[in-house]
């Protein structure tokens, strides 16, 4: 049995144990869908966008030096977004009611994330994920001139002659 398989079965089993998880998601840190259990929505946007959380609070915890990133929660009007990491290469991301209990659902996460590791860094091991940036990296700068070929700037130019009188 494949990993995929494996985790949609893990994701869906989730749904059944906890009523108030409406789906759930697995992707890589890159934003790739790994496995989904979301019926209503997606799962590939919601992928990419749990990617783009993770790397959010990832660089904000990471900016005020407060240790590693452990959670990303949006609360909206009907429920809730969590999205935690899974392993160093994925992320799990559950939909919920609202009044959902997060201290058990983040128990619940850890104990299927637990289970699916080995599956995950198998996988991981198979297809290469790409790693968030590095935040320490400096940013890059363009200049104008950055984008000209070496041989443009020593052409010479033609310059202004004073027209005859």
């Amino acid at each position: 049995m494949d990993a995929q398989t494996v985790m949609g079965t893990e994701l869906s089993g989730l749904r059944r144990r906890r009523p108030e998880v409406a789906g759930s998601v697995l992707a890589g840190t890159d934003g790739l869908l790994i496995s989904s259990d979301l019926p209503a929505t997606d799962a590939t946007h919601l992928a990419a966008l749990a990617a783009a959380s993770f790397g959010l609070g990832h660089r904000v915890a990471d900016t005020v030096r407060h240790g590693e990133f452990r959670e990303s929660v949006v609360h909206t009007a009907t429920g809730c977004v969590v999205t935690w990491p899974a392993g160093r290469d994925a992320l799990l991301t559950l939909v919920t009611a609202a009044g959902a209990d997060l201290d058990a659902l983040r128990e619940e996460a850890r104990a299927v994330v637990h289970r699916a590791g080995p599956l995950l860094a198998a996988r991981q091991g198979a297809h290469s994920v790409i790693r968030p940036p590095d935040p320490q990296a400096p940013l890059a700068v363009r200049t104008p001139m950055a984008t000209l070929p070496a041989h443009a700037s020593r052409r010479p130019r033609p310059g202004w002659r004073r027209p005859p009188l």
